[in-house]
């Protein structure tokens, strides 16, 4: 079997590692295509057998894009390749209709959607844009394959794929998580967080949809002077959230560590876990924060409410609701047997996302439509 694994930009394929290692072991040739090939992970460069360099483009309508889709059909047509397997609407676009003649000659096309653009409470330029655009290239996809609930409904009801099935993300390394054995008080002394505060952690860019700025201006309307904000990640917000600390007098409560290797270690230091994210596909770190053992406080967005069972696991809150959020965190402040009981919760609840079981049930539909 060949494959071809499309990403708009290189970063995105480091997530499809385990999934590539797999397949290459199994016998199969993995080919990649992206932009900014030089910045692909260094294990894929070595285990894929072709990197192709594609200018996509993030812009749908960016004319460079017409250059990109041009390229990708010359490299499907002279591959050979059984499967084309993209991800991103940008690179998806091009890959259907780059691939619309392969079709004919057996290629089969497979789109992972990794949260639709256009979902409930989205921005109309988004409905205008993405959604004729995904609904005209459902007609040239063999499986769509979609990471949440409600997109996979929208998906039956509105998509024309040949086939469409739900797939809880890309998986995760739940003993990576689980299995972590750490000083809890030594780790918090290392980030400047008190042994007895109620520390809260969020893992992700530093950037608006991640919302952030949210939990610090909660943190300076709390009367939970104990509770301590740790923010895994960097990104352009960085001064502005430093500077909101400061300006909301919660500085010395606020923690922005940039870019971490020790997550799961964080994680296992940490007593709640927070995601105030606007908009999410399916959250990563939500499904690492569940394996840690964790309860988990988050808006309730697409995505969320796939992962987190409100009163079990954690709460969903009402977008940017304070009071909701402040009543949540209080709640589990005051009650540790409650974060215990919402963290075991957790740990049985996110098996469901190890990385063995999504590569098989990958394996498994790549399969089925090949046969």
């Amino acid at each position: 079997m060949k494959l071809l694994m499309i990403t708009t930009i290189a970063g995105t394929q480091k997530f499809f590692l385990p999934l590539i290692r797999e397949l290459t072991d199994r016998g199969v040739q993995v080919d990649i295509a992206c932009s900014r090939s030089e910045t692909l992970h260094p294990d894929l460069k070595e285990i894929s057998h072709a990197v192709f360099d594609i200018p996509f483009s993030r812009s749908p309508l960016s004319r460079g894009n017409l250059t990109a889709k041009k390229q990708l059909k010359g490299i499907v047509e002279q591959g050979e390749y059984d499967i084309v397997h993209c991800h991103t609407p940008v690179a998806a676009l091009c890959t259907r209709l780059a691939c619309r003649k392969s079709r004919k000659k057996g290629l089969k096309v497979v789109y992972t959607a990794h949260g639709f653009h256009f979902y409930k409470g989205a921005p109309l330029k988004n409905w205008l844009i993405f959604y004729p655009a995904e609904w005209l290239c459902s007609f040239w996809t063999d499986l769509l394959i979609t990471i949440t609930s409600e997109d996979f409904k929208r998906a039956q009801k509105k998509m024309h794929a040949k086939r469409t099935e739900y797939l809880p993300g890309v998986g995760i390394d739940v003993e990576k998580f689980q299995n972590v054995s750490i000083d809890k008080s030594a780790k918090r002394r290392e980030i400047g967080v008190p042994a007895n505060a109620l520390l809260l952690l969020s893992v992700g860019e530093l950037n608006t949809n991640k919302n952030h700025s949210f939990v610090i201006r909660l943190l300076s309307r709390s009367e939970l002077a104990s509770v301590h904000y740790a923010v895994a990640g960097d990104g352009e917000k960085d001064a502005e959230l430093k500077s909101l600390a400061l300006e909301s007098g919660v500085k010395d409560r606020v923690h922005l560590l940039g870019r971490r290797n020790d997550v799961a270690e964080l994680l296992h230091a940490a007593d709640v876990y927070l995601l105030p994210s606007i908009r999410e596909g399916l959250n990563v770190s939500v499904m690492e924060a569940m394996s840690a053992g964790l309860p988990v406080v988050c808006n309730d967005i697409r995505g969320n409410d796939d992962l987190i069972k409100n009163g079990e696991g954690g709460f969903l809150c009402a977008l940017n609701d304070e009071g909701a959020w402040l009543n949540a965190i209080c709640a589990l402040a005051e009650l540790p047997e409650k974060r215990g009981k919402m963290g075991e919760y957790n740990i049985v609840a996110s098996e469901q996302y190890s990385m063995g079981q999504i590569i098989e049930k990958t394996l498994s539909l790549y399969r089925e439509i090949t046969e």
